[in-house]
């Protein structure tokens, strides 16, 4: 781990930037592969993830893990964030002051990182990310250029976990994804 990744976690760490650092259990930082082409963004962490300070651990976690196996793309290959790096109270959506305290260290991740692709988990990291009116009913798996990065929004597992019907989209979407990392692939080393 570099020296950059050390100092990032350390700031995160040590955040006071909202309230929410004054209830968390852990920082969630991130997890994976720090050099990944493709991360992966969802809202904020929930208790699971608080408790144990890495992202989507808990239900949610395990279908988004049978996912990325269904479509070969093994969690330690990716790196997995949330906009914001402290679980809200109650699971409740995260507040626009709270995502801007955090939005600078995803953005250094991302710098850091340098993924070919970002995955948007659900509406609010769609939101944020890419467009403040994004519906992800309408628009997930649609792809958008974002400065460097192609960008896309898919269901969020919990949604998923909810509302079992829509996972047949959700692996349509993952099985794209994975056609085009594929794709960007070939074409660096071509």
């Amino acid at each position: 781990m570099t020296n950059e990744w050390k100092t990032l976690m350390e700031d995160c760490a040590s955040c006071q930037g909202c309230e929410l650092h004054k209830t968390r259990t852990n920082c969630v930082f991130g997890t994976g592969n720090t050099s990944a082409d493709i991360l992966f963004v969802g809202e904020a962490p929930g208790e699971q993830e608080d408790l144990s300070g890495t992202p989507f651990v808990g239900r949610a976690g395990k279908l988004l893990d049978q996912f990325l196996f269904a479509v070969d793309l093994p969690r330690e290959e990716v790196y997995i964030a949330n906009i914001l790096k402290c679980r809200p109270p109650k699971n409740r959506d995260p507040l626009p002051e709270e995502e801007d305290a955090c939005m600078e260290f995803l953005r250094r991740q991302v710098r850091l990182i340098r993924p070919k692709i970002i995955v948007c988990l659900g509406r609010i990291s769609a939101m944020r990310l890419i467009k403040p009116d994004f519906k992800i009913t309408r628009e997930h798996g649609e792809w958008f250029q974002k400065g460097d990065f192609l960008i896309t929004a898919v269901y969020h597992p919990a949604l998923l976990l909810r509302d079992p019907r829509r996972k047949e989209e959700m692996l349509v979407d993952m099985k794209r994804i994975k056609e085009k990392l594929d794709s960007l692939r070939e074409e660096t080393q071509a």
